[in-house]
């Protein structure tokens, strides 16, 4: 059946046919999970389309599908009436296919002109012309008006430029259906006025749009229209100018979570000094002090690039410190690695976890058992009992959604794989005194969100020190009880959350 082909208006007046990806009855199976459960909808162009839902609602498995990562197993996907075969990702993207997923497909080694022109890379009598690779690359870069040299490896580059390269690479293709999986979590706010900037020259140019993300905020700053997904299932397709934040809630949780920080069962009893930081300098971050008081929550507020994680980072070990003191329990300590850390019981849960936090291709039991294995031994062998006992007490404690204990955890969402790490450091046999959560929720729908703002407050109870980092503003300042802002690798100030707005918190965030 042929679509019913409709009419753009161009920035120039002039109309033309716009251009139709339609997905009918797409279904997907996984061991134990229905993935996608007769999923029909279909995206014009012109339009920016938005995908929302919980984690695992099945986003993230429809744009697999879609970039022929992964195979359906039934329905069809059409593009302006013609269905389209997408047997592997290189078919996908010589069908007009590109998709820009929250996990860089960056090589690091290789360069950024490289990357971005991989596969089509310019040749001359047989020979790749690095000149002319170079020229057209930083035609691209000054497009975006990015500080990127063109010739440097990747694996050089921050991980909001590694992020623009792969924008880059897929805006070079110039596909007629373009994909962002979530696309601003490691972006600064300059950087997202460019891709938003972008997205607006993709829609007056006619491309199909779609756009995953989290963040209620961009959803209706830069889309058009709104499919929601639950548990798999297409439930409603909605203009995004007649919606509201809360009604869109209620259609992906399938509940109403009302006012998510008033609700919040927060501590209010803390203990003793905990942790104290004393003139900390490091290659990043300089004259850092503060003190965390057992049961209490400090925000590391700031802009990207501030140091909140080269702070915690140097508090686990895992950065070196060049003078200052870190005291844990009123005791200097000096930890040479995050072993170190560990033992004396600080858990960090890190601003990439799928890089840093996970083990992603080993099962949910190893990763939840990684800083224990010695307690696990018996003799000369692992108790894997022992093991799996520890691991189902995570999955119930976290309600993590796994069909089996030894599935992969990068088969697990977002949400789940965060799980995952809070579950590995609130073992029985760990004794975590200070829990450091760098963005925990980055890229986690707002129902788990929801979830983890409540845990935390749970591990304040608890006597657990927690320091949380967050680039969403609103979250910071009202999830910790004192938010510490920081500019330039400095202290710049602090406030009580009843003190804090966004304003006089974004004021110090700010200040030279």
């Amino acid at each position: 059946m042929e679509l019913e082909q409709k009419t753009v208006e161009t920035t120039s007046g002039a109309e033309k046919t716009a251009r139709t990806l339609e997905f009918r009855g797409i279904s997907k199976a996984f061991p134990g999970v229905q993935a996608l459960d007769n999923v029909s909808f279909s995206a014009e162009g012109g339009k920016v389309l938005a995908l929302l839902g919980e984690n695992g609602a099945g986003k993230s498995t429809l744009l697999k599908i879609l970039s022929g990562d992964i195979p359906r197993d039934e329905g069809e996907i059409l593009l302006d009436g013609e269905p389209l075969a997408l047997t592997s990702p290189n078919k996908a993207i010589n069908l007009g296919i590109s998709v820009i997923y929250q996990e860089r497909q960056l090589i690091p080694s290789l360069s950024v002109m490289e990357n971005i022109f991989l596969g089509a890379l310019p040749v001359r009598s047989g020979f790749v012309s690095y000149g002319q690779l170079k020229a057209k690359t930083q035609e691209l870069i000054d497009e975006f008006g990015l500080p990127i040299d063109p010739t440097v490896p990747v694996a050089a580059l921050s991980i909001a430029h590694q992020q623009m390269v792969e924008i880059i690479k897929a805006y070079r293709r110039n596909s007629p259906v373009i994909c962002f999986d979530e696309p601003t979590a490691p972006l600064t706010d300059k950087e997202i006025d460019i891709l938003f900037n972008l997205i607006q020259q993709l829609k007056e140019q006619g491309k199909i749009i779609l756009y995953v993300s989290h963040r209620m905020k961009e959803i209706f700053q830069i889309t058009d229209e709104i499919v929601v997904l639950k548990d798999g299932k297409f439930v409603t397709k909605l203009n995004t100018s007649e919606t509201n934040e809360q009604d869109l809630i209620k259609a992906m949780v399938g509940r109403d979570i009302g006012d998510t920080y008033a609700n919040l069962s927060r501590n209010d009893k803390y203990g003793d000094v905990l942790l104290e930081v004393n003139n900390l300098t490091t290659y990043a971050v300089h004259d850092v002090s503060f003190k965390l008081r057992k049961g209490e929550v400090i925000g590391l507020a700031g802009l990207v690039g501030a140091g909140r994680t080269e702070v915690v980072r140097a508090i686990f070990g895992a950065d070196a410190v060049i003078s200052g003191e870190i005291k844990l329990e009123g005791q200097p300590v000096k930890f040479a690695s995050p072993r170190d850390a560990i033992d004396a019981g600080i858990a960090l849960c890190p601003e990439d976890r799928k890089e840093q936090g996970l083990v992603l291709w080993a099962p949910i039991t190893h990763n939840v058992s990684l800083p224990v294995l010695k307690k696990l031994r018996k003799l000369l062998f692992l108790d894997s009992k022992a093991e799996d006992d520890l691991t189902m007490n995570a999955i119930n404690q976290y309600s993590i959604k796994t069909p089996t204990l030894d599935k992969k955890v990068l088969e697990l969402s977002g949400g789940n794989q965060q799980k995952v790490i809070l579950g590995r450091w609130t073992s029985k046999l760990m004794t975590t005194k200070v829990l450091i959560l760098d963005e925990p929720t980055k890229g986690i729908d707002v129902g788990t969100k929801a979830e983890i703002y409540q845990m935390v407050c749970d591990f304040a109870k608890q006597g657990i020190g927690v320091i949380f980092i967050s680039s969403e503003l609103t979250e910071v300042i009202n999830v910790a009880d004192t938010i510490i802002v920081m500019h330039n690798g400095r202290i710049t100030g602090s406030v009580k959350r009843e003190e804090a707005t966004e304003e006089n918190v974004l004021a110090l965030a700010m200040l030279e």
